[in-house]
């Protein structure tokens, strides 16, 4: 796939996407950062590290679930020897069996970054099963729509009400051919 280019200027690759919502109208813009840049959008994350082992440290010592004598036992992996502390530390783990000694506390970290611990992404198209997985997606996508109407995230309920209607759109046309 070719990179895209700068809406404005038109020949430097897009690096800033924006998306604004007005009027109910979506406007999306991809621009180069200097275009970006002369219509006041920067980042003030631009030229900082993106520090992981801090995020993780300060997530793992305000774990709410994990009782305190838990916290105070330092968790070490048998297969590496690292333990959870040099992890948080250093923001990545020493062997595949980490993800296993720590995954009660990691399961606690994920539910606090993205709401939950488990993936509720893209189903893979199964052959032979293709009726299967709309259906899926068109009863999760309800269940967040009701979760977005009640938390009162109208555009997101709008967007997610777009996908439904596209899904029982194509479950209708498939069940006609």
């Amino acid at each position: 796939m070719l990179p895209k280019l700068c809406q404005d200027c038109k020949k430097r690759n897009a690096e800033v996407h924006l998306t604004q919502i007005i009027n109910n109208q979506k406007v999306s813009l991809s621009l180069c950062k200097e275009c970006a840049a002369k219509r006041g959008f920067h980042s003030p994350l631009d030229n900082m590290p993106f520090p992981l082992a801090e995020i993780l440290s300060g997530l793992a010592s305000n774990l709410p679930q994990v009782k305190k004598e838990e916290m105070m036992e330092d968790l070490v992996c048998p297969g590496c020897n690292l333990s959870f502390n040099d992890f948080t530390r250093q923001g990545r783990f020493g062997c595949g069996q980490c993800y296993k000694t720590f995954r009660h506390r990691l399961e606690q970290i994920m539910r606090k970054i993205h709401g939950a611990s488990l993936h509720r992404g893209r189903n893979p198209q199964m052959v032979g099963s293709t009726d299967v997985i709309p259906v899926k997606e068109e009863e999760r996508l309800e269940i967040e729509l009701r979760k977005a109407i009640d938390a009162e995230e109208f555009e997101r309920a709008a967007e997610i009400r777009d996908k439904l209607k596209s899904i029982k759109e194509n479950l209708t046309a498939d069940n006609l051919n």
